[in-house]
Formats: structure tokens, sequence, C-alpha cells
């Protein structure tokens, strides 16, 4: 009989002496049906709320908010479970924006898979910390093996080797961790075999960083805590699809040789947040073999593509890089938090060991303790590799790659329906699951751009107040534009069509209010 089983049978455990003080809430052989009772009540109002949404987001602003919960007083508790379930159905679940709704197409936020939500709760409870091997145990083990497939799949090779992490910011941020200390070591070695030993503090200034002017802002931001400065990361222009100019990167790794400047690293995008643009990895990879510099693609977006039953190819010269970011709970359709970064030679992972010795002391690493501190910049961390092992395990990964690709498809749906839409203009074709797109003004209704740019972004504004749908918004050559984030396979085209009336309604109605008169002419909108 299952342990489940088991407890469901049994009676309710005795009231538990010392419940005043908190012990009747912490969670052992005790208190088991009490936790049962608990989850079940929580799960089944998340699904009777997801059940009834009727729209991704009530509109709700935070200054309509924010007194409800400030004014709940956290010195005086409910002590009641349901009473509990109760308030937070009004301050969070009433107002939560659903990314499983299929008009929510704002950011990287996925839908999640039912076998990452078992494994979500199983991880929660266990509460096993993945830092040393005496807390975690076969964790570690099922976060080595996925490692391990994730490095198959990039085809990384036989040293290949990595850790989870909280997200692509701090994969980026490791990564750009290894590639600086790599590069340092490289020139310490070269200076002392010439008789001209070199500190690293005076190395440092001389780092740069050569990635794509789309490239994610977390780059910038790895430079800047690594002590580098945000000005070490320069931007390499992209061409009319926004991927990097292959040969501006040339361009700057021999100005940089010719200045005395030394090139850590290159960051190469495999789905760049705003447009889903992948770089041209294989003439990437080409360059930095032949400047000898450490190549890092950023694939947090794109990794979706590995499982792809037919689309891995986009990823073709991956596999060359010496480091990767991908983000499961993007396009894995994984829970937050789940991110890992992965390395060509596990080597390359000591720049982040240190050893303490309460936690890995050295002689751990002799006997071969398999402890994951060893390799990462956190201490605590979650098991957050069991949901994707449950979803690899129940689903498999063509069922993950091929609901990447329904989105991929329903992207390149949605441009051939914007790009003849008179009401749009669209900025790139997509690769993967992102349009950046503008409402413009009707022929015969010349106005102002800065003034188109007010009524676009009134329209994302007022779309978000109905709470009929969300969309997300940024910046292309100095203008504001629209944009779609599809990674929804249930969002469907006749979904995107009915928001795009929506959207050019209320672009409509601020250009009809605020358009000069002699300028004002007939408006269009398919919206009904």
């Amino acid at each position: 009989m299952s342990f489940l089983a088991q407890t469901a049978e049994d009676p309710s455990p005795e009231p538990i002496p010392g419940a005043a003080d908190g012990r009747a809430h912490l969670f052992n052989g005790r208190t088991a049906e009490r936790y049962r009772r608990s989850v079940t009540d929580g799960v089944g109002l998340v699904a009777a709320t997801v059940a009834r949404a009727e729209r991704p987001f009530t509109g709700v602003t935070p200054a309509e908010l924010a007194p409800e919960i400030s004014g709940i007083d956290l010195e005086r508790p409910l002590g009641d479970p349901d009473a509990a379930l109760k308030e937070l159905e009004s301050v969070y679940l009433k107002d939560a924006v659903y990314f499983h709704h299929p008009r929510y197409l704002a950011h990287l936020n996925c839908p999640v898979v039912i076998p990452a939500l078992l494994g979500e709760a199983v991880l929660s409870a266990v509460n096993s910390s993945l830092d040393t091997w005496d807390q975690s145990a076969g964790g570690t083990l099922i976060e080595r093996r996925l490692i391990d497939w994730t490095a198959e799949r990039i085809g990384l090779g036989e040293a290949a080797d990595g850790i989870f992490t909280s997200g692509g910011t701090q994969s980026n941020l490791q990564a750009m961790l290894l590639a600086r200390d790599e590069a340092c070591t490289l020139v310490e070695k070269e200076a002392t075999a010439a008789g001209e030993p070199i500190a690293k503090s005076a190395i440092l200034p001389r780092l740069r960083i050569l990635t794509s002017q789309v490239s994610h802002f977390s780059i910038q931001k790895a430079a800047a805590i690594l002590g580098l400065g945000y000005e070490a990361v320069i931007p390499v222009p992209c061409d009319q699809d926004r991927r990097m100019r292959t040969v501006s990167l040339a361009h700057e790794l021999n100005r940089c040789r010719r200045e005395g400047l030394i090139v850590m690293a290159v960051v190469a995008t495999a789905g760049t947040t705003d447009f889903g643009s992948i770089d041209p990895l294989p003439e990437i990879a080409e360059l930095c073999d032949r400047h000898g510099t450490w190549l890092h693609v950023d694939a947090a977006y794109g990794c979706g593509l590995l499982a792809s039953p037919t689309r891995r190819h986009l990823l073709d010269g991956i596999e060359r890089a010496d480091s990767v970011t991908v983000d499961y709970h993007k396009s894995f359709f994984q829970p937050v938090s789940s991110s890992a970064v992965l390395v060509r030679d596990r080597a390359t992972l000591s720049h982040a060991t240190y050893h303490a010795d309460y936690l890995n002391p050295e002689r751990s690493a002799r006997k071969l303790i398999p402890n994951q501190v060893d390799k990462s910049i956190q201490t605590t961390r979650r098991f957050d590799a069991l949901k994707l092992w449950l979803t690899l395990r129940i689903m498999g990964a063509d069922a993950v790659g091929t609901l990447f690709d329904e989105v991929v498809e329903r992207a390149a749906e949605a441009w051939a329906l914007l790009d003849t839409d008179p009401r749009y203009e669209v900025v790139t074709e997509p690769q993967l699951s992102t349009l950046v797109f503008r409402y413009v003004p009707p022929s015969d209704g010349p106005c102002d751009p800065d003034l188109v740019d007010r009524a676009n972004l009134h329209a994302r504004e007022a779309l978000a107040a109905s709470g009929a749908a969300v969309v997300a918004g940024t910046v292309v050559d100095g203008r504001h534009h629209l944009k779609f984030t599809l990674l929804n396979p249930e969002t469907s085209l006749s979904d995107i069509a009915y928001v795009l009336d929506l959207l050019a309604e209320h672009a409509g109605q601020y250009l009809a209010l605020h358009i000069e008169p002699e300028f004002s002419g007939p408006r269009h909108s398919r919206a009904s």
C-alpha cells in the first residue's frame, strides 16, 4: 500500500501538544495527514481559479491593490488554513497574471506542464538542498544526470559539465566569471613564460566582452558585478533580422587586439528577448576559434529547440561553445525557477570552487564525494532539477519539443497575418516565437511619429487595464513598438487576430482624440 493511500485510511491524528508554539504546523510523520489536507485544499483552490479564469489579468492597478495588502495585520495570524486560503484568493489569486491563458502574449513566461508541478510539490515538501551530497543524495545524481543529458543534446562532448541555477541572469553571470578567470589565467601564464609576470588587477581593465546590440542586459550586469564595468561590454551591430553581423564581430576582434585589449568572451544569442533572433553560431564559433576566444551561447530562450523534433538545426554551431545558458522555465514549460549553465570543459568550473571546512572540505573532493556546491556560485539550492526529471520521465523530450514547435509555427502564422495588415508594420520575420510590431495610422491620416509612439503606448496600457489580453512593449530604433511573445500552444491565430483588433481600436481612439483637426480622417478597425 502506498504512503498516500495509507494516510488516507488513517484516522485524523490526535491534537499535538505544543500547538500554540507552532509545532502543529511542522511537516513530519505526525502531521502528514494535516499536510495532505492542506495541500489538497490549496491545489483545489488553484485548480478552480485557473478553470474559471476568462482573461489573463483583471487590470487591477497598484493603487487599488496595495491598500488591501498593506492593511493586513501580520501580527494577528488567522490560525485557520481555510481562512488563509480565502484571504489569499482575495489578495493574490483573484488578480494574478495567468500565463496559461491563451491571450497572455507579453513576456517569456510559459504555461507549465503538470509533471513539473508534481515535481514542485515533491521537492518543496522534502526540501533537499543541492549543495552537498549529505543534504541531497539521490537529488545530486538526478541533477547530474540531467546536466549530462542536456550536454549530450547540445553536443558539448565527454568532458562537459554544468550546474542548475536560478535563471538565465545567474547562468550568464557564472559563464562570464569562468570566461574572465580563464582569460586572466592564460595571460598570467603567457606573461610568466615571457619573464614578465603580471598581476590580475592589471589585466581586468583590459578585458572586453563582445555581444550583439540586442543581447540580454544580463551581460552588462555580469560585467559590472565582476568588477569590469558596463563599458567592458562592446555591442556588435546586427543585420536587418537582428542577428549579429559576423563582419562587424571580426572587425571588433581585430580592433581589440590592435589596441591591446583582451576579448575574454564573445556572447552569441540563440533567441534574443525582443526578436527571437538566433545569431549565426557556426560563423561566430569559427571566429572565436581563430582568435582563441571563449564563446558563450545564451540559449535561455532558444534552448527548447534542443528537444524539437523538427527545428534542432536552428542551433547548429552551439556544440562549439565553451559555455551555454539554458532556461528550462522558458521553452521547456517548467515552473520558475529552472535554468542551467553548461561548459565544454568541466575543469573550468573550478573557478567557482571554494572549500569550506564545515561544508565541502578538500578531503571530500579527494574521496570523490559529489558535492554540487563545488561547481556553483550558490550554496543552498532547491532541487529544481526534479521538475525536469519528472517531465522527461512522464512526457518525454519529443512531447516537450513538439509543444515548442507549435508556438514557433503559430508565430510564423501571426507574422503572415501582421505582414498583410495595413494597420501594422512588423520589424522582422521571427525565427522563434516573438513578434515586434507597431500600429501605424491609415495613409490618409498623417501623424507626428511622437504621437504615434504615444498611441502605441496607450494601446498596450489600455489593453492591460481591460484585462482582455496582455502584450509587451519595447523600443526599436528609438520608436515604441508592441511585442507578442508566444509560448502557449493553446494560443490560436484567432486569439492573435482578436488582440490585434483590440490594439488597433485603442490606438485609433487615442489618435482620434489627440490628432490635429487638419490631419483627422477616417479610422479603420476590425474590432467588433
